[in-house]
């Protein structure tokens, strides 16, 4: 890039500015937007020329063990996948593992959002207990997006940001394809007329970031009900 491409800034030329960028990335400890990083100038820079410079600082990262990388919620620095086991020893605490039913709960949210609980227990054919939804809802995977207009208005899911933070994406259009997860099964939608007009619900949100261990095909937990056994739901 030139430095003809950024407007002359009192803050100082073009190698200054992305310094700054690089430092305030490297501190900032999670994701920041576009716009959060164009105000650390007075007067704030443009949009398009911080997106240039981030561009332009990821390639100056690029083949290091560190990189810069763009997520639902903005930019930030992260390890390589190559050393993240390494990464992973520098934590106490081991990673959560969730059990087949909530790991096959979030596909089906994942991939045929926004879904109703009862949508989901089509698809599985058990009925979900609270504390699948519970546990995803707690690790701010997913979230409910509004409701659908039919007799006792059940909530929709869809994931959020930090789902998508959480694997490295930046929207949805990322995920990896049904057919590479093996998980065929999942493949039946819902009523289509109702799925098309709920789906401006989950564009709604701020899930696809316009700022610029799982076991699918599980069959039933044998700790679930089945759909039709008596369970509380919400």
């Amino acid at each position: 890039m030139n430095d003809s491409d950024i407007p002359v800034q009192a803050d100082g030329d073009v190698a200054e500015i992305k310094r700054i960028l690089e430092a305030a990335l490297l501190v900032a400890g999670e994701a920041l937007t576009v716009a959060e990083l164009g105000k650390l100038f007075d007067p704030p820079l443009p949009a398009d020329t911080i997106r240039k410079l981030l561009q332009d600082l990821a390639e100056d990262w690029r083949g290091r063990k560190v990189e810069l990388a763009q997520v639902a919620s903005g930019w930030r620095f992260q390890g390589v996948p190559a050393v993240q086991t390494y990464l992973d020893r520098l934590s106490s605490e081991k990673p959560p593992r969730y059990s087949r039913a909530v790991m096959e709960t979030l596909a089906i949210i994942a991939y045929q959002q926004p879904v109703t609980r009862g949508d989901i227990e089509a698809i599985r054919g058990v009925a979900v207990s609270t504390n699948v939804i519970k546990t995803l809802e707690d690790r701010q995977w997913v979230e409910i997006v509004g409701s659908r207009e039919t007799p006792g208005r059940p909530a929709l899911y869809a994931t959020t940001r930090i789902f998508l933070d959480d694997l490295g994406l930046r929207s949805l259009a990322e995920l990896p394809p049904l057919a590479e997860l093996d998980t065929s099964h999942l493949l039946e939608i819902p009523d289509a007329p109702t799925k098309a007009a709920e789906a401006a619900l989950v564009l709604a949100t701020p899930l696809l970031g316009r700022d610029e261990a799982a076991e699918p095909g599980a069959a039933r937990d044998p700790r679930e009900p089945a759909a039709g056994e008596n369970q509380t739901v919400h």
